[in-house]
């Protein structure tokens, strides 16, 4: 179904925007919001676009930008943030991962035989 990678959402400090893919509607309202805060909060916090993007291979990676020279984008507190979210969120992060594996790549999961 998908060839390449796929955006899930963002936030743009410069223009102050939120964007969820439509392709993920179908995710349940509660998902919807808590990325939608997770997204907004960092790009208040450490300014630039924060695009959370899935890989060929299901993976969910945070993609960050800004414009150049900008002095207001906190490369530094973007790192630490990431790896805060990484760590607070891995329980939703994985969710995201594991839905986009089974109805966007259509894997087969095998539940029992996980531990």
């Amino acid at each position: 179904m998908y060839d390449d990678k796929v955006v899930l959402c963002g936030a743009n400090s410069y223009n102050e925007k939120y964007y969820l893919n439509p392709d993920f509607e179908g995710l349940p309202d509660h998902v919807k919001e808590e990325l939608k805060i997770m997204c907004v909060l960092y790009v208040h916090d450490v300014g630039g676009v924060l695009t959370l993007v899935f890989e060929e291979n299901g993976e969910l990676c945070f993609e960050v930008t800004s414009e150049d020279f900008d002095p207001t984008f906190d490369d530094i507190g973007s790192r630490l943030l990431i790896k805060k979210l990484q760590t607070e969120k891995s329980d939703l992060l994985e969710a995201l991962q594991m839905y986009f594996r089974v109805f966007f790549l259509n894997e087969d999961m095998d539940l029992a035989g996980e531990e």
